[in-house]
């Protein structure tokens, strides 16, 4: 296996986690966005997403960069 054929599997794989990671994070109603991200970055984060109960209760939210403006006032 040449160098090329790695890269393009490696990519591949990476795609692949982060997309499943951030439908997996979406049906357990965890960040969507922080979990594909770690899943595209390090694809056994999958795992431990997989591993993780359901979050009951409202979806996690980041707070727009207005409000974090005005929590540092």
């Amino acid at each position: 296996m040449n160098a090329l054929t790695m890269i393009v599997v490696v990519t591949l794989v990476m795609l692949a986690s982060g997309l499943l990671a951030g439908f997996l994070s979406h049906i357990k109603n965890r960040d969507v966005s922080y979990w594909a991200a770690w899943g595209f970055l390090f694809p056994p984060s999958l795992i431990v997403l997989f591993m993780l109960g359901t979050n009951t209760g409202p979806r996690p939210r980041r707070p727009t960069l207005d409000e974090e403006d005005r929590m540092h006032l």
